[in-house]
């Protein structure tokens, strides 16, 4: 555990490559077998063993059992990618050393309760360190060599177009192949921003602006500025925002110019929203990262997920819980734990504040209280005698819930509504138009319930 710890946090930091890359998964083989077996009813070693053999075999070797894995740490430790590779298999051998400890273990007797409480979190913090998600790429320089336009980025990716910045390609290059003023300018992100002029056109020039996603434009050799393009919508803005988590890299960091059919075309490195282009029209648009990469960042809307789970929660326990004939208050109890956690599980991170690794704990004492909650709140309908009829509104209510809520948001993070508060607007209109038709039935269901012709004869 301590070498998975050290190996995770310090060496693979200061040395990433083969060697720290299988010393951690073979530290993580000798851990994870533990963790499992609490997972088992009775003492279960071999099984839990064999089945770490067996997961650790499917994430490695196939993408479906790698996406698997991404999702499951995504939910517990935050934004995650577990890669499938073969090379992997070779810390298998990691198990019977794993076994051995075990077996030794037992030999020696049963372990203090109070190693078993201090040692299990630290397990679980060890484990849930090792794959953290890689950040998106950021166009850093671009300059014209030749007839090429050529668009560097800051994981030594080199974006070429030998037509003017109509194609692009893409190629990888070792960072000391990359000329001496390019590699000092991925190294300082700090660097001055770029400006250049019309080449045999020396009164038309063009510059970044520092900090913003914009570009100026001089027609006079550079005595006075003025715009000539800008992201200022600020819902785009947003957008980008969501998209890479990155406010810092949304910024221009250079560019050039390329004359051409009497004309010119201007191409902008612009951070982590890849390539902007001038064309010889004097049309500026934005590339992104050409060739639209099926693994590219989408908008983040996260948030407004959770909230649309949240509420849609909130409507299943709700409705559910209006149709018990008791225990009403343990129900209740029950309920608001359940779904309180799920929040306290999605917001650990802002919940830990600077407490390192605290958002783990977090997030882990929530997915317990989650199935727990859920269950007892299962079983408390069918011994409270809850009527059908608020069971039925809160079961087909909380999807409705749901849509209404993060539907109008998925189709911001698309373009429309092109503005956020509309999105919220018809959240919010979207949403009173299911829950006043269900408040309405479970209120007449609840008047049926207790009117006199429901009720047993009285006697004297």
């Amino acid at each position: 555990m301590i070498v998975l710890l050290v190996n995770d946090h310090l060496l693979k930091q200061a040395w990433p490559g083969f060697v720290t890359g299988k010393l951690s998964d073979a530290a993580g083989l000798v851990v994870a077998p533990a963790l499992l077996a609490l997972f088992f009813w009775r003492r279960a070693d071999l099984a839990a063993t064999v089945l770490t053999g067996v997961l650790f075999a499917l994430v490695k070797t196939t993408e479906t059992g790698a996406e698997a894995a991404s999702q499951a740490w995504t939910l517990i430790a935050g934004p995650s990618r577990v890669l499938a590779d073969s090379t992997d298999l070779l810390a298998l051998p990691a198990l019977a050393l794993a076994w051995w400890v075990r077996r030794r273990s037992l030999a020696a007797g049963s372990s203090p309760r109070w190693r078993i409480i201090v040692t299990m979190p630290l397990a679980v913090l060890a484990v849930t360190a090792t794959s953290a998600a890689p950040g998106p790429p950021t166009a850093a320089a671009v300059e014209v060599k030749d007839d090429r336009i050529l668009v560097y980025t800051d994981d030594f990716t080199i974006w070429e177009s030998e037509d003017h910045a109509a194609t692009w390609s893409s190629s990888s290059v070792p960072f000391d192949d990359l000329p001496p003023d390019i590699r000092s300018r991925l190294q300082d992100v700090k660097s001055p921003q770029a400006a250049a002029c019309v080449p045999y056109q020396a009164t038309r020039c063009y510059r970044v602006v520092p900090g913003l996603m914009a570009v100026e434009q001089s027609d006079d050799g550079g005595d006075t500025w003025h715009p000539s393009w800008s992201l200022s919508d600020g819902d785009e803005r947003e957008r980008l925002v969501r998209t890479y988590d990155d406010e810092s890299g949304l910024r221009s960091m250079g560019l050039a110019v390329q004359a051409w059919r009497g004309g010119h075309v201007v191409v902008v490195a612009n951070g982590l929203d890849g390539i902007v282009v001038r064309d010889e029209a004097g049309t500026w648009r934005r590339l992104g990262w050409p060739g639209n990469d099926p693994e590219s960042p989408s908008v983040d809307l996260s948030p407004e997920m959770h909230v649309a789970i949240f509420l849609a929660a909130c409507m299943l326990f709700g409705c559910a819980g209006a149709g018990l004939r008791r225990y009403h208050r343990l129900y209740l109890g029950f309920a608001a734990a359940a779904c309180l956690s799920y929040l306290a599980v999605v917001n650990a991170p802002r919940f830990a504040g600077p407490i390192a690794d605290l958002d783990v704990v977090v997030r882990l004492l929530g997915l317990m209280t989650i199935p727990v909650g859920f269950a007892v709140c299962i079983a408390l309908l069918f011994t409270g005698r809850a009527r059908p009829a608020p069971l039925a509104v809160g079961v087909l209510g909380a999807p409705l819930v749901y849509l209404s809520v993060y539907t109008p948001f998925h189709g911001w993070a698309a373009g429309t509504p092109a503005a956020y508060w509309a999105a919220v607007v018809l959240a919010v209109l979207l949403t009173a138009l299911v829950l006043l038709p269900a408040l309405t039935l479970i209120r007449r269901d609840a008047r049926r319930a207790s009117s006199p012709a429901d009720s047993p004869p009285w006697t004297p």
